[in-house]
């Protein structure tokens, strides 16, 4: 099962800090905080640059502390906030599938985050290494997951949606 569990946490974890870089530094094809942030601003977060930046930065920590399973739930927890925004205000709309850009990429995500953040980095992990698995006990990852949810919900309802062009 560890075994297992590295190998998800290694192609999970860097291809979410992958795609926390292309947001955050234009890097593997992205737009950067420069492109991005307009993109978030049509999606009714304004300003757009410090959303874009906390997306960027959710992504790219919880990513990398994802693939070092290092801190426990802290970087599931980071993603799963940022996939929830994502699976609410880009992907709802479309229905399940990513064919149509629905919300199947950030759900994928969202339950690979919950599941790790309740069962832990396992054996091949920094966490294992450090000896730092016993402080994360199943109060602290359910707490670290709830802040999450909190801080999406949170993040939505400070959202303030375009008004409809009157034509």
């Amino acid at each position: 099962m560890d075994q297992g569990i590295f190998i998800a946490r290694l192609v999970i974890g860097l291809v979410m800090a992958a795609h926390g870089a292309q947001k955050a530094f234009g890097w593997f094809g992205g737009y950067g905080l420069s492109g991005t942030a307009p993109f978030f601003e049509n999606l009714g977060f304004r300003p757009g640059r410090p959303f874009a930046a906390a997306a960027a930065f959710s992504e790219l920590a919880g990513g990398i502390l994802i693939a070092l399973g290092f801190l426990g739930p802290i970087g599931p927890a980071l993603v799963l906030s940022v996939m929830i925004v994502a699976a609410l205000t880009v992907h709802w709309e479309h229905g399940l599938f990513a064919g149509t850009n629905g919300i199947e990429v950030p759900l994928l995500y969202s339950a690979f985050a919950v599941t790790l953040g309740l069962s832990g980095p396992g054996r091949y992990s920094l966490d294992a290494l450090l000896g730092l698995q016993s402080l994360w006990t199943p109060a602290l990852s359910w707490t670290a997951l709830a802040l999450a949810i909190l801080g999406a919900l949170g993040n939505l309802a400070i959202r303030r949606l375009p008004e409809p062009s009157r034509g």
